[in-house]
């Protein structure tokens, strides 16, 4: 496949959903955006909710530990370890 400005991105994104979180990334991208205003009550729960999967995405394409992808969501505050908590994959994880 001949290069092109757009073949950086799809490497990041096979790498991101290749690595070690891909089911997590699977069920957190299939959260809906109700549910996560129902968890938050606010609006800020969506850029939460947006963040913690950037976060997921580059734990799973750097190959992170469990624990070391939980130091980084914990940091992200409570809101996002709520999120996280909807994750199966993630609840033993911020748990």
């Amino acid at each position: 496949m001949a290069e092109n400005r757009f073949s950086k991105l799809f490497e990041e994104a096979d790498a991101s959903f290749t690595g070690a979180y891909q089911k997590e990334l699977h069920d957190l991208h299939g959260i809906s955006n109700e549910d996560i205003k129902a968890i938050s009550g606010e609006l800020d729960g969506l850029r939460t909710y947006s963040v913690l999967i950037k976060v997921v995405e580059q734990a799973s394409k750097d190959n992170l530990t469990q624990a070391q992808l939980g130091e980084h969501i914990k940091e992200l505050g409570s809101l996002a370890i709520k999120i996280a908590g909807k994750i199966p994959g993630l609840v033993s994880i911020v748990s």
